[in-house]
């Protein structure tokens, strides 16, 4: 059996089976990170990253990323070291992304509305659950979470 959700509330469905429209989704969801499904291999995330704003120049070691641009432009920086980021282009909700393990990336949001997009890990980034209103709550779980590890 598998669930069948309305966007009415957007919570983690991990990881039952799940069918979702997932441009209704994207462009649905207000937070800058909501997890909508975490299994033990994969995530599935939505991001609102307003006017002027970014994902953040990050880097993860050990997981692959695929982000697909629901609505909205940006700019996508990418390369091997965060002072050489020698791939970019200007994207739209055409473009999917795809960022291999060790690739230094930020999203770039250059358009005059919020960027909607969906971002698959894998393996999950992101405890069940997340939900972060704003990058800066985001940044500052991340850096607890970090300082909790080491």
């Amino acid at each position: 059996m598998y669930r069948r959700q309305s966007t009415r509330q957007i919570q983690d469905y991990g990881p039952e089976p799940l069918v979702v429209n997932i441009h209704r989704y994207a462009n649905y969801n207000p937070h800058y990170r909501t997890a909508l499904w975490t299994g033990r291999h994969l995530q599935v995330t939505l991001m609102s990253i307003p006017c002027g704003g970014d994902i953040g120049l990050e880097m993860h070691s050990n997981l692959d990323q695929f982000i697909r641009v629901d609505s909205g432009y940006a700019l996508v920086k990418m390369g091997s070291c965060k002072d050489n980021l020698n791939i970019s282009k200007r994207v739209d909700g055409d473009y999917a992304i795809v960022i291999p393990a060790g690739t230094w990336h930020n999203v770039i949001n250059i358009g005059n509305r919020p960027l909607k997009l969906y971002s698959i890990y894998a393996p999950p980034q992101h405890p069940f659950g997340t939900i972060h209103e704003t990058k800066e709550i985001a940044e500052k779980a991340e850096r607890l979470s970090h300082e909790k590890h080491y």
